[in-house]
């Protein structure tokens, strides 16, 4: 069974930064494509950000020159640095695991294991 487990949300005011972690097990890291999704209240969750390997690297519109995802495939971890934090970047943050290497990584059906989620909240 696989575990995603994310942590480093928070509350920052806006213009600050953070970084997500997400910590995966199992020993077939490298071989997945990785993603980040958000979900604010009242709307549906919705890509972030997904690496395969640098630099094929993929971010929604929304956050592009602002976020940088990377990873680690010695840790078996996947990061989000998060610069210039905007209010409406507000949300629920999840790591997920790719079905595989060659899937579409702006999709959440491509996607089988999921985290519990972090918190993050910009304060303007």
């Amino acid at each position: 069974q696989v575990q995603l487990v994310e942590s480093g949300g928070g509350l920052v005011q806006a213009g600050g930064s953070l970084r997500l972690s997400c910590a995966a097990s199992g020993r077939t890291f490298s071989s997945y494509v990785m993603g980040w999704f958000r979900q604010a209240p009242g709307k549906e969750r919705e890509f972030v950000a997904a690496i395969r390997w640098s630099p094929r690297i993929y971010y929604s519109d929304s956050v592009k020159g602002r976020f940088t995802i990377s990873r680690d495939n010695a840790k078996n971890t996947v990061y989000l640095q998060m610069n210039s934090l905007k209010p409406e970047d507000t949300a629920v943050y999840y790591c997920a695991r790719g079905r595989g290497w060659n899937i579409i990584a702006t999709m959440q059906d491509e996607y089988d294991y999921w985290g519990q989620g972090t918190q993050v909240t910009v304060s303007s």
